[in-house]
């Protein structure tokens, strides 16, 4: 089974890389859920660790649905991901009415050629998952990133499964949300192949009027992860 680590920063990346995770995807302000990160961050990750990235590609946190300018800054991001060389894309569009915006998200996966794409966590919005994930796989989406449309993917487990015998091998279901090393073995017993978690920890830091908690990608928890699914 593979240990995808959602990498908010160079220091999760780098836990992530050291303690043997498959792979990452590389995010920014996991607060709002993850925005897209900066050049400076990816350039760091690409250049100087040895690790699959995957790079969220979302302009800014908030509904799923985007103006032209956030779509034209969307395309913009992947396009530099590709020039920069990681292996694969995260993103995805809505509509207003909680449907896959299949223009957009067709136009995100045909650029992001030849790098692998995931729709993520948007997908746990949509009103009808099982119409929607023959979209995708209609789309030429590798994988979906979601937590069975619950709170934690522990809780969506019995969609999850649904969802991976409904896909036949068309698709990749990547579960995420509350993964940990005491319920990771659950979805190895559904048949998944992969799974995805933060691992994270709080760290300590220095009262400031503009701090807000500061949290890495722990080793010890990746680790246990790891473990348990091997």
């Amino acid at each position: 089974m593979l240990l995808e680590i959602c990498a908010n920063s160079y220091q999760s990346a780098k836990n992530a890389c050291d303690a043997g995770a498959h792979r990452i995807e590389l995010c920014q302000e996991l607060s709002v859920g993850g925005v897209t990160p900066s050049y400076g961050l990816l350039k760091q990750v690409i250049d100087n660790l040895r690790i699959s990235v995957f790079v969220l590609i979302r302009p800014r946190g908030g509904n799923f649905v985007y103006s032209e300018d956030e779509f034209e800054i969307m395309k913009h991001d992947i396009q530099l991901c590709k020039e920069l060389g990681c292996q694969g894309i995260v993103s995805g569009v809505l509509n207003a009415d909680k449907t896959i915006d299949l223009r957009r998200t067709k136009e995100l996966v045909d650029l992001s050629r030849p790098l692998k794409f995931t729709f993520h966590r948007a997908f746990d919005e949509v009103v009808n998952p099982k119409e929607a994930l023959e979209q995708l796989i209609n789309l030429g989406v590798e994988r979906v990133l979601t937590s069975g449309q619950k709170q934690s993917a522990e809780l969506g487990i019995d969609l999850l499964k649904e969802l991976h015998e409904l896909s036949k091998g068309r698709i990749m279901i990547l579960a995420g949300g509350g993964i940990n090393s005491e319920n990771a073995s659950k979805f190895k017993e559904i048949g998944l192949k992969e799974i995805h978690a933060s691992a994270s920890s709080q760290l300590e830091e220095k009262d400031s009027l503009f701090s807000v908690p500061l949290t890495a990608s722990d080793p010890q928890k990746i680790k246990a992860i790891l473990n348990v699914i091997n």
